[in-house]
């Protein structure tokens, strides 16, 4: 288990092992998450929604309707 501390200023080092194994380098940005039960989850927020634009390809003209987009 590796572990870290809280400084006075609210701030902690993720650990070199864990930075390495999420690919962590200056600027990644982690996103926190209190749950109901008092465990901690952090994961990694890799994509904006700049990054995935235009994934997905419309076919020219071809629209659909809320309801057709149902299963």
């Amino acid at each position: 288990m590796t572990e870290s501390t809280i400084t006075a200023k609210g701030q902690t080092t993720v650990p070199a092992d864990i930075r390495q194994s999420i690919g962590g380098v200056p600027g990644t940005r982690l996103v926190w998450h209190v749950l109901s039960d008092g465990r901690l989850f952090v994961r990694v927020k890799n994509k904006t929604a700049a990054d995935v634009k235009g994934i997905v390809k419309v076919p020219k003209g071809k629209r659909l309707s809320i309801e057709e987009m149902r299963p």
